[in-house]
């Protein structure tokens, strides 16, 4: 949608640097953007490509505004204040209110009149579905599930049962809400199943990515919050509580009944085991295992990064005389005694 930068300089409180009436109507990086193009500068890496761009305009900070060759929008946030503009130039998808005539929709289900059901839904017994409310293709909603306004479950999402998920939140293809977690009894006879009985509650504004999957609570509920960011091919396990806008990248893995604070960020491939703390405003770096609580803010790194084959051959083989030399460091402590 073509807008003005002056209307953008106003709408989002950024200083304009350029034509008030230049219009953009698209997005771009640096690199690729045309005359129509809004691009945005927020990572100091990339300023060698600033000065060849041909966006007509670059969101970025004010000490970057004299490498500009073209139209600024000087904001102290540039990503994210790109990021509320691209918003506007290119809105949400919008879709006709109605029912695809291939859903099954249970009689005691509450489908609002406003909201987009589309082919091969099926919707349980006594669940809910809001204003404005877009369920994708092939989704399959269990019973006593409550999906709020503005929501979008884009295709082949599942919500087993007893799923409540808050306004506008998104979950994207493949997403399972509320399935069995991993709760087994060992017996001398094998493995009794722990029956899973708690839900999953699920705040305002929350977006999952593909293929994530959170588990039902065991008795008590799983929790998160608002504003929980959580990226593709994540597994969050029964009853874990995850506080209001915390964010995990890929691959993230958080074990039974933990607790995460609010704001904290998990890199990718990082996780926590069960039964732990963890407080607010924290970072876990890349392939980091939280295995205790942590109580102070700050961030926590624990992994070894790729390299050569036989500088790492070299240190796993002194790794394994460890024992030997602490053995021999003890023997000459106790005879110099």
């Amino acid at each position: 949608m073509p807008i003005k930068l002056g209307d953008l300089a106003a709408r989002f409180d950024c200083k304009l640097v350029g034509d008030p009436d230049l219009a953009v109507d698209n997005v771009a990086g640096l690199q690729n953007a045309g005359p129509s193009s809004l691009s945005f500068l927020s990572n100091p890496r990339f300023r060698k490509q600033l000065a060849a761009t041909r966006a007509a305009a670059v969101v970025l900070r004010a000490e970057d505004v004299d490498e500009s060759p073209v139209a600024s929008l000087v904001s102290e946030n540039p990503y994210a204040d790109y990021a509320r503009m691209a918003g506007v130039i290119h809105p949400p998808t919008t879709y006709p209110a109605g029912i695809d005539a291939s859903a099954v929709i249970s009689p005691s289900a509450k489908v609002s009149p406003s909201a987009h059901i589309a082919a091969h839904v099926s919707i349980g017994h006594r669940s809910t579905i809001g204003e404005n409310a877009y369920v994708g293709p092939g989704t399959v909603i269990g019973p006593d599930c409550i999906i709020a306004d503005d929501c979008r479950l884009i295709a082949n999402v599942t919500l087993v049962r007893n799923v409540s998920l808050g306004l506008r939140g998104i979950l994207h293809p493949g997403v399972v809400i509320g399935a069995d977690g991993f709760g087994n009894a060992m017996t001398q006879d094998g493995w009794i199943k722990v029956p899973q009985l708690g839900g999953v509650r699920i705040g305002n504004d929350v977006e999952i990515g593909a293929n994530t999957t959170v588990d039902c609570g065991a008795i008590e509920d799983t929790v998160i919050e608002d504003g929980v960011r959580i990226d593709n091919l994540c597994i969050i396990a029964h009853n874990v509580h995850v506080g209001a806008h915390t964010a995990m990248a890929a691959m993230t893995g958080i074990s039974g009944s933990t607790t995460i604070g609010k704001r904290c960020l998990f890199a990718g491939k990082s996780g926590a085991v069960g039964h732990i703390t963890i407080c607010d405003d924290v970072v876990i770096s890349g392939k980091a295992v939280v295995s205790k609580d942590i109580t102070e803010p700050g961030v926590y790194a624990a992994s070894f990064t790729a390299e050569p084959a036989r500088e790492w051959s070299r240190k796993v083989a002194r790794f394994r005389r460890l024992d030997q030399l602490v053995e021999r460091i003890r023997k000459l402590e106790k005879a110099g005694e």
